[in-house]
């Protein structure tokens, strides 16, 4: 791998980390406040609103400017995020304004990945990037709960500066100011990112141009016949692991008695998991027999209903290590095959962009779909097998979606895996 490669990598760890330690503080904030338990849901859809809402706009802005600089810009909306959670501004706004920096961080960290490296690495290289920013995320939740809890955030409370006020007299607003510190250093390897050959594209500024440019990269993609069932499984994947992360909170509270600090504890079981599956396929899968690991969504949804069943945290740690590690494979060789499709397709930031675009609108809307349900009365249990269902059935119609593929499509199919072949070498 290039050195460059390996910024990236710390950029993106730095930055992820950040980003989930700070949903544990505003979870923290709004529980604190006495905020109704449908806010703290809808923490997750609303960091998803902006990936959905200007992704005809991030895809071509990646693709027109140094894709360092754009991960810099990025990481700067989130300190101003912070800032306003820690002045006044609502959790759930601040959040957002977060998931307005990763969006415009996204397609720039996927989409140099192409310009960087040749396609025979791809996979070996989205496995170690999903590895790590899975690992940051789970990481990132149980970094955020120890912040807060009793041992180590009056250590954070100490730090004073002579003649100055900071106004911070609360563990989640010290975890607050400490993430500021974690995207300073996340912004410092983002300058270091090198600039590769790719020629830069220009950026209309059109909003008209735009989105009819957008929604002919999401057609295309879609059309193809390997693009959109890699589409639809990373889709699908991202949608609900998005909004399981909160589930688990929830479902520990309820199941195993777990304050916040000790239900963090199990995600890093869950991202230990998901990291080792990713790095497993990366050198176990081939570009070619990605779509080999399709219905393994079948046994992730399986095994998040079977969560339901727990209640004692030593059967509870172990399984929730190996449904990390299910995911993890799963994801890996797919998204590895959607940028190689994308990038045959469109710009690399522009394919990204779309990819980000479906991603989170499933998460933004199993995530508003779960804040109703929970604004309903619905328990935890009984929103841990909706979704387990939910997946299950997606997933099996996804292969069958491939399946059909294969039979009506074949000359088509084979001639792009002979693509991913003749690029893989």
């Amino acid at each position: 791998m290039k050195r460059g490669f390996y910024t990236i990598m710390s950029a993106q760890f730095f930055s992820s980390l950040a980003d989930n330690a700070l949903f544990v503080a505003a979870v923290e904030m709004l529980r604190s406040a006495g905020a109704p338990a449908w806010q703290r849901t809808a923490l997750v859809p609303m960091f998803a609103l902006f990936y959905v809402v200007l992704a005809p706009f991030l895809g071509a802005f990646s693709d027109a400017v140094p894709k360092g600089r754009v991960m810099f810009y990025g990481n700067a909306l989130k300190v101003v995020a912070c800032l306003m959670m820690l002045y006044g501004g609502h959790p759930l706004i601040a959040y957002a304004f977060v998931g307005l920096g990763a969006a415009a961080y996204s397609p720039a960290k996927y989409g140099i990945l192409t310009e960087l490296l040749p396609t025979s690495q791809l996979v070996k290289a989205n496995g170690w990037i999903e590895g790590l920013t899975i690992l940051s995320i789970i990481l990132g939740v149980g970094l955020g709960g120890q912040l807060i809890g009793p041992r180590i955030s009056p250590y954070l409370l100490s730090v004073q500066m002579p003649f100055i006020d900071f106004g911070i007299h609360t563990p989640a607003q010290a975890t607050v100011a400490f993430m500021v510190l974690l995207y300073a250093i996340a912004a410092a390897f983002n300058l270091r990112i090198p600039r590769t050959e790719t020629p830069l594209e220009p950026f209309t500024g059109r909003v008209t141009e735009l989105v009819r440019d957008f929604s002919q990269c999401n057609a295309r993609l879609w059309d193809d016949k390997l693009g959109q069932i890699s589409l639809a499984t990373t889709t699908l994947f991202w949608g609900v692991s998005g909004n399981l992360r909160y589930l688990v909170l929830a479902w520990a509270g309820v199941a195993l008695g777990f304050d916040t600090p000790h239900a963090t504890l199990l995600l890093l079981l869950v991202g230990l998991g998901t990291a080792a599956g990713a790095v497993i396929a990366s050198v176990t899968v081939s570009l070619m027999g990605a779509t080999r690991v399709i219905l393994l969504g079948a046994a992730l949804g399986v095994s998040v209903i079977a969560i339901n069943g727990m209640h004692s945290v030593w059967v509870a740690g172990p399984f929730l290590v190996v449904l990390g590690a299910i995911g993890g494979f799963m994801v890996v060789p797919m998204n590895a095959l959607l940028q190689h499709r994308g990038h045959n397709l469109m710009g690399s930031g522009r394919s990204i962009a779309v990819q980000n675009f479906n991603e989170q609108a499933a998460i933004l809307g199993l995530g508003a779909f779960y804040s109703a349900l929970t604004r309903g009365g619905l328990s935890v249990f009984g929103s841990i097998a909706i979704f387990g269902i939910f997946v299950t059935c997606t997933s099996w119609l996804i292969w069958r979606w491939h399946r059909r593929n294969l039979v009506q499509h074949r000359e088509e199919v084979e001639e792009l895996l002979a693509i991913a072949r003749s690029d893989s070498h």
